[in-house]
């Protein structure tokens, strides 16, 4: 899910010295409701590539990857 594995992977990759890119359409979540509250989906991936993209990796859609590859 974009805020476990992903999210991890891409902050690793960043504090070994990689440039990431994100694929924002490549990744997925659920909603979630636990002691701490709810989120939906869409707004958990959203905060996620909001952080992303703030400090950790490049943000993009799989066409936009694909057309600077």
């Amino acid at each position: 899910m974009t805020q476990m594995c992903c999210d991890t992977t891409a902050r690793q990759a960043f504090s070994r010295g990689y440039a990431v890119n994100f694929l924002s359409d490549a990744t997925g979540t659920l909603a979630f409701t636990n002691a701490a509250g709810s989120i939906n989906d869409a707004d958990l991936h959203r905060a996620i590539l909001v952080t992303q993209q703030q400090r950790f990796s490049r943000v993009l859609t799989t066409a936009e990857w694909i057309r600077q590859s």
